[in-house]
């Protein structure tokens, strides 16, 4: 970048050198020019003049002249270009300080959101490059931030709608059975089982909340530990089986033996059980969803496959966006915080490795690249 003012340094230089020299010339114009030619007799005579009438004598006031006047001409002469130096420079110096009030001012621009577009003289080019970079860059990340807050908005009036649902069937269950102590044993379980599933899902809204909170209150720490990576699949997937079983869905691990990863178990762990729930969330009923791994060129591939409808490629390029869900109509079955998949992505990159997904007309893919020795955290 220090060559992009290239332009600036030698108008700078050609200004210093320019008013160097016009110091001296005229300088030195005005000594041999101005005094010893053509004022030469008339300065020497008003001076001596200026003498006589303080009492000098005529003699004496020629000796004086020609003891101060005389005798110091190279010291005039350095006095009168210091002088005129000091003139010049202070024009070149005003004309650098209106650079900086150009720059201040238009720092002041982009800092207030003002739309106007930057603008600074030519040799301040490269100047007015990087403050529009800046002005672009600082304008995105509050449209960025302004989206992510809408979009926080309308998921916690969502939430705080959908609270309501479970809450008041709960109420209403307990109430029910509390007000029947003679209910029919089936309906009682009958009534029982629905109220525990309401307050499961109330559960689940109310963990929303919270994930919404932490997520936009502290940074994810790592703190990792050798893992075997086979075996952290293949109890996600064994785990998996109530979730999946509402929609007599399966899931099939297909790992290699022992694969081991330098990383966070916990967090890992929640990424692959955040991609988990995503594929049930959108997979057809009673499909498989298909859990593989492999490792070549020190790195582990894991990749997660459903069969479900396809996801449009406007929508794929912003699905791990903060806040971000694949459904427009908000379901209360599916329609989460739309965290899950933010999350899993910053966790995937904490650790080195990079998480893209994938999505055609049968299945969707969802596939983690991990360096089998993560980059240390820095102390």
């Amino acid at each position: 970048m220090k060559s992009s003012y290239t332009k600036l340094r030698r108008m700078l230089l050609v200004r210093t050198l320019l008013f160097t020299g016009l110091a001296g010339l005229t300088g030195y114009g005005i000594l041999t020019i101005l005094f010893d030619g053509i004022l030469k007799d008339a300065f020497a005579q008003l001076i001596v003049s200026l003498l006589t009438c303080l009492g000098l004598s005529d003699v004496s006031a020629r000796a004086w002249y020609a003891r101060i006047f005389v005798s110091n001409k190279i010291l005039f002469l350095a006095v009168e270009m210091t002088v005129l130096f000091a003139v010049f420079f202070y024009l070149s110096i005003r004309r650098m300080i209106r650079y900086l009030n150009e720059i201040s001012e238009e720092i002041h621009g982009v800092l207030s959101d003002s739309e106007a577009s930057v603008m600074l003289p030519p040799e301040l080019e490269p100047m007015a490059q990087e403050l529009s970079e800046l002005k672009a860059k600082l304008a995105s990340r509050k449209r960025e931030a302004a989206e992510s807050e809408e979009k926080k908005n309308e998921l916690v009036v969502y939430l705080a709608h959908d609270l309501k649902t479970p809450l008041t069937s709960v109420i209403a269950y307990l109430t029910m059975l509390d007000e029947h102590p003679d209910m029919a044993p089936g309906e009682r379980i009958k009534y029982t089982h629905i109220t525990l599933e309401k307050a499961d899902r109330l559960g689940e809204l109310i963990n929303e909340f919270f994930e919404i909170t932490r997520f936009n209150l502290q940074d994810i720490v790592l703190e990792r530990e050798q893992l075997n990576l086979s075996i952290l699949l293949e109890q996600l997937a064994d785990e998996s089986y109530g979730m999946l079983s509402e929609k007599k869905m399966t899931c099939a691990v297909d790992v290699e033996d022992s694969l081991m990863i330098y990383g966070d178990p916990d967090k890992l762990a929640r990424v692959f059980d955040n991609l988990l729930k995503n594929a049930a969330a959108y997979s057809y009923e009673g499909t498989e969803i298909l859990i593989q791994a492999r490792s070549g060129g020190g790195r582990i591939t894991i990749v997660f496959t459903n069969s479900g409808p396809q996801i449009p490629q406007k929508k794929l390029e912003m699905i791990f966006e903060k806040f971000y869900r694949v459904d427009d109509a908000r379901s209360s079955r599916t329609g989460g915080s739309g965290l899950g998949l933010a999350i899993a992505k910053q966790i995937v990159e904490l650790h080195g490795g990079v998480i893209t997904a994938t999505s055609d007309s049968m299945h969707t893919r969802f596939i983690v690249s991990l360096p089998v020795q993560a980059v240390q955290e820095k102390r």
